[in-house]
């Protein structure tokens, strides 16, 4: 997984947080990080721990799935069927832990999950979104160096704004309004670069701005479905994991992703699908251990976590694949981070301003008698 967003963090906050159905997660501590009365040193290891595990799953993950997507030495062509193994892994491992929880410790408030045909039609619309961001998301990482990676697919916020303002009709500040500004500088100036190095591909970059469209969108159809399933974050996932599967073999039938299995030499291998299992279990685990930061930091922490996991894993690919980037270059990731950061902290100002008027209006009447 990649930079997180104000919008998608909230959501997941929401539906990870509980709040309207019993949406909270069993997994994850209580809201706040657990218990506010242990040591200050303990709790921040804790956090710091949660912080290392959110940075090393989600980093291990984008360099797991470079390999298996794009590997000279796999020479695997199958974007769709590596996705697809990942989504059904998912499925599984959710099942697994479900029916896991049902025979009592350690997880014994995960909810029972059963395939309800009602249930998943009403989730389909969000599942078509997801196969859009995950397919899309893995198709940028594809055609595009992993150092590019988080410029390539940067317009998320962007289009936060303006899906926004298009279909709930929610205005967004001038500051936020110019941080999205710098990010889309950022952006042109990356693909500038990387066709200035000769390293530039439109398709990559068609596929990062349309995974940067599907995460918004995904972000807010996944508010209208959580509903659906009581608000259960692993219920949603479990449905929309499986829809991804079923919707999947046709788009790989068409694409003729089997008849390219069929021809691949490794199928056989068990390093093969040992690495295959293992970015399935990274796909879900980064789930978790996001919102397992959200738990123990906030939402604006998170952000400004994944900001700086961004540039990390920029700073890592360029010295594991050995290469030379110009200032330019490293302008336009410090553009794309700094004004998602500057976004974030804008829109975290604009929330907490938001909370706190309603205390002072509270205050203003018991000081006036009214």
């Amino acid at each position: 997984m990649s930079k997180a967003q104000l919008t998608r963090t909230g959501i997941l906050r929401m539906a990870l947080g509980g709040g309207g159905g019993g949406g909270g997660d069993p997994l994850l501590p209580a809201e706040g990080g657990g218990d506010q009365r242990a040591p200050f040193l303990l709790r921040a290891l804790r956090i710091a721990v949660v912080v290392c595990l959110y940075w090393f799953t989600s980093i291990a993950m984008v360099f797991l799935n470079k390999y298996l997507l794009d590997s000279p030495s796999l020479r695997l062509d199958a974007p769709l069927f590596v996705t697809f193994f990942q989504c059904a892994l998912t499925a599984a491992l959710c099942l697994g832990l479900s029916l896991g929880a049902a025979c009592g410790p350690p997880c014994p408030g995960l909810p029972a999950l059963r395939l309800d045909p009602k249930v998943s039609r009403s989730v389909l619309p969000l599942s078509a979104v997801f196969i859009g961001m995950v397919t899309s998301n893995n198709l940028c990482l594809k055609h595009v160096g992993v150092a590019f990676y988080n410029v390539g697919r940067s317009l998320t916020t962007v289009f936060n704004v303006l899906l926004s303002y298009l279909l709930l009709k929610q205005t967004t500040s001038l500051y936020a309004l110019l941080a999205c500004g710098v990010i889309i500088g950022g952006f042109w100036l990356g693909v500038d670069q990387e066709g200035a190095e000769g390293t530039l591909s439109w398709t990559g970059i068609f596929f990062g701005i349309l995974a940067s469209l599907c995460v918004s969108l995904n972000a807010i159809y996944t508010k209208k479905v959580l509903p659906v399933v009581d608000g259960s974050i692993w219920r949603l996932t479990f449905y929309n994991n499986v829809n991804a599967c079923v919707l999947f073999f046709p788009l790989m039938m068409l694409l003729g992703e089997f008849r390219t299995l069929y021809h691949f030499d490794k199928l056989g291998s068990p390093s093969f699908w040992g690495m295959m299992t293992l970015g399935g279990v990274f796909g879900f685990a980064i789930g978790y251990v996001t919102g397992l930061q959200i738990k123990f930091t906030s939402p604006l922490t998170h952000n400004v976590s994944g900001t700086a996991k961004a540039c990390a894993q920029t700073v890592l690919a360029v010295i594991y694949f050995e290469e030379t980037k110009s200032f330019l270059w490293w302008t336009s990731n410090l553009m794309v981070l700094g004004g998602s950061f500057a976004y974030t902290w804008v829109k975290g100002l604009e929330m907490r301003k938001v909370q706190e008027e309603p205390n002072v209006k509270s205050s203003e009447r018991n000081e006036t008698g009214v």
